[in-house]
């Protein structure tokens, strides 16, 4: 097998910007979009490699296709046929709705599906651009249901600024909207389950309100307070370092401007790479090269040993994801 690049599905939305299309250096013209998902086995939305022998396959058409050696041993036992990660890039012109995920087993019981617990890396922010993560102060399910009704929800939550490289891990459960002006790296479950809680009164296309999740979001809230919902990290220069690490995906960032040799000889999974800033040339163990630019994403399968990154045009940012 060899590093698979997708074809990437663009989503138009209410809220989309004009950023995504020239940090992919695309050639379109389609406004508004909020979404480019990278890497993603969601039914109707099934990603299509672009590139090598298995050009024009989907991404579930692959996992059925080569299994183990795809995604892993151990991930082929626990998902099966299921590819585990959906791969996002997110632009925000305006704010995102205020919503929350259900976890695996509420997700399981109502949706037959993954729960969503995801993470998110700042690309870039407009001047004053922010993003609600969790609650500010502690509040009843009864205060959740009456501030909801009365429009005061906003109020209880935790607006966080942000800038370039912030991180935020948001565990299922936790309240959480994308605030105008953020663009971000989102690496979550594979889960297309949203509920919707509050929406700014806004209205679509149509001219009709959209559909609000009060009471299913009931359920799946975590009530808890933190002091702070930012992930904390030290940058370091040409070596990765660990951002998120929990069940369901292990995320690094690598800042680099000189070659790094990855071993992946004892791990057990596919690692998915995103270029966030320049250009490099990936390498693998049986010689196969991809180049990877700012906005491009690609896969490695599962029997890869071993990669060597060389930058190419300035300095390299680069996330590496993997379960």
């Amino acid at each position: 097998m060899y590093p698979l690049k997708f074809e990437p599905i663009l989503k138009q939305t209410l809220w989309g910007g004009d950023k995504i299309i020239p940090f992919k250096h695309l050639n379109e013209t389609l406004p508004n979009v909020g979404e480019s998902w990278e890497v993603s086995a969601v039914e109707g939305s099934e990603s299509v490699v672009a590139n090598g022998a298995d050009k024009g396959y989907t991404l579930p058409e692959m996992v059925r296709k080569y299994k183990e050696e795809l995604v892993g041993e151990a991930n082929y036992a626990r998902f099966g046929n299921k590819f585990p990660l959906l791969i996002k890039f997110i632009d925000a012109k305006l704010d995102l709705s205020i919503q929350v995920h259900p976890g695996d087993e509420l997700a399981k019981k109502r949706h037959n599906s993954f729960g969503k617990n995801e993470m998110w890396y700042v690309i870039a922010a407009d001047k004053g651009a922010k993003l609600i993560s969790g609650f500010a102060e502690e509040i009843t399910p009864k205060e959740y249901k009456d501030r909801v009704h009365n429009g005061t929800f906003a109020e209880v939550l935790q607006t966080c600024a942000i800038e370039p490289g912030d991180v935020f891990y948001v565990p299922a459960g936790r309240v959480h909207g994308i605030g105008a002006g953020a663009f971000v790296a989102e690496i979550q479950q594979t889960s297309d389950i949203t509920y919707r809680i509050f929406d700014y009164n806004r209205k679509d296309k149509d001219g009709k309100s959209r559909e609000l999740h009060t009471s299913q979001a009931l359920d799946a809230i975590n009530y808890e307070v933190l002091d702070d919902y930012r992930t904390k990290y030290e940058p370091l220069k040409d070596e990765p370092v660990e951002l998120v690490a929990c069940p369901y995906f292990t995320t690094s960032v690598y800042d680099m401007s000189e070659q790094i040799s990855c071993d992946y000889s004892e791990l057990d999974s596919f690692v998915i790479f995103i270029c966030i800033e320049g250009s490099c040339l990936m390498t693998d163990n049986e010689g196969n090269e991809v180049r990877l630019g700012a906005g491009e994403t690609v896969l490695l399968p599962a029997t890869t040993q071993e990669l060597t990154i060389v930058p190419q045009e300035g300095n390299v940012k680069l996330l590496e994801t993997y379960v």
